[in-house]
């Protein structure tokens, strides 16, 4: 347990990487027949399998929630991946005098720029991890960007594009 600014207290746990949603086949079914499907939002329920046991079980952990619709975009075969926040597109030098857009960059170019730093710890830099963890294990193009912009960055106008290298 932890104090949290004068709020109370929190319970630190694990942040995992998630692997695959339980109900994988499900959700792919019904995106198949054109449903729209909303799951994983706020990071889903962290779950393992017991071997022992041979059951799967609530566990004490925080899913992702970028991490997690990444699992799941590439999972349904997604076209892209699109993350929608707060700013239009991903930024270098993020508050600084030469603040600079990215308009478009490869696998190789974000991983540099998460080297110098250039992503805030659970802000943007969760958010570029999802987008490269999908980019790498699909080749399919990623999108980050902000929601009144979502309709523009699908057409290529907007947001920041993350593609292979």
């Amino acid at each position: 347990m932890v104090e949290d600014a004068g709020r109370g207290y929190r319970m630190i746990v694990p942040s995992p990487v998630p692997q695959k949603f339980v109900e994988e086949e499900a959700i792919k079914a019904l995106v198949n027949t054109g449903f729209i499907v909303v799951c994983s939002g706020g990071g889903g329920i962290p779950v393992m399998l017991d071997e022992k046991e041979n059951r799967i079980k609530g566990v004490d952990a925080v899913i992702d929630k970028d991490l997690g619709a990444s699992v799941l975009a590439a999972a349904t075969n997604a076209d892209a991946f699109m993350i929608l926040t707060d700013v239009p597109k991903a930024l270098l030098n993020y508050r600084k005098e030469n603040e600079t857009a990215i308009r478009q960059a490869t696998v190789a170019e974000m991983e540099k720029y998460i080297e110098e730093g250039h992503f805030i710890k659970g802000s943007m830099l969760p958010k570029v991890q999802a987008c490269l963890r999908f980019v790498k294990s699909t080749g399919k193009p990623a999108v980050i960007t902000a929601l009144d912009c979502a309709l523009q960055a699908l057409k290529g106008e907007r947001g920041t594009k993350i593609v292979p290298n």
